[in-house]
């Protein structure tokens, strides 16, 4: 059994990430994953829980907080009429074809990979928060045909290997097609969900090695994070949706993109050192 000091530490470290990732959801609008994987990577090698299938872990258990925040989200959401069920329905398959594709991906990947995939790909969502512009434009409506069969396995595909809901590539994509943000944040939740379910029941059913793996892991999802994290996310989430009303969230916006642009580089580091 491993030691009570360390499983304290462990739990105290998580119930900060799992309040730091909540607030920062309710008051940006960025789903938590994107903090969690970076944080939940640092804190499991801080506790010396290592190996080549650490950031498999980090990547399935983010996830799974995921489909609690999307559906609490979406149901939120729907009270006030803001989701757009005829972009969900139509997009779910080829977002549910990408997130098994991307599950199947990461449980074949080493953890130095999937660090320096996760590391690309937060760079080009931190540059995007930075320096994108409400007024860019792709089309006048969301894609049908070819264009969304194409694009829909993708936005599942990406953010499975990046261990995130649908916000960082949904609202994105939904605003350069002149969805309204309220809407494409309220829709993108949906995305999350349709990302998160079909990707964590894979996750179960791939193993770690039991010698790097932390107390409590079914398959490649740890328990005892989870549920802490789902704990803090519940209180702090409301509480930076009330303060994202209260101020002007945008220069926070900046802020954030530039520690998301540090994070992206140390996690590129460390896989390039490793």
């Amino acid at each position: 059994m491993p030691e009570t000091m360390l499983l304290i530490q462990m739990a105290l470290l998580l119930l900060v990430i799992g309040a730091f990732a909540g607030l920062l959801a309710g008051l940006l609008g960025v789903g938590g994953g994107i903090v969690l994987v970076p944080a939940f990577f640092y804190a499991f090698q801080t506790l010396d829980y290592g190996g080549a299938e650490l950031m498999q872990m980090c990547l399935a258990t983010s996830l799974a907080t995921i489909i609690v925040t999307s559906v609490r989200s979406v149901l939120s959401h729907n009270k006030k009429g803001a989701v757009d069920w005829q972009i969900l329905r139509t997009w779910a398959p080829g977002i549910v074809i990408g997130a098994v594709i991307g599950m199947l991906t990461v449980s074949s990947l080493r953890s130095n990979t999937l660090q320096a995939i996760f590391g690309v790909l937060a760079l080009v969502i931190g540059l995007y928060m930075g320096f994108g512009r409400s007024e860019w434009r792709l089309g006048q409506a969301m894609p049908k045909g070819a264009i969304r069969a194409a694009l829909s396995p993708v936005v599942g595909f990406l953010s499975v290997l990046m261990g995130i809901g649908g916000g960082s590539f949904g609202v994105p994509l939904m605003t350069l097609y002149n969805t309204p943000i309220h809407r494409a944040v309220a829709t993108a939740a949906g995305f999350g969900v349709l990302i998160a379910v079909p990707s964590v029941i894979g996750f179960l059913f791939v193993g770690m090695d039991p010698a790097t793996r932390p107390p409590l892991t079914i398959g490649s999802v740890n328990l005892v994070a989870f549920i802490l994290v789902i704990a803090m996310t519940l209180i702090t989430a409301p509480l930076g949706a009330k303060l994202a009303h209260a101020m002007d969230p945008k220069p926070l916006k900046r802020v954030f993109a530039v520690f998301l642009v540090l994070v992206a580089l140390n996690m590129l580091r460390k896989a390039l050192m490793g």
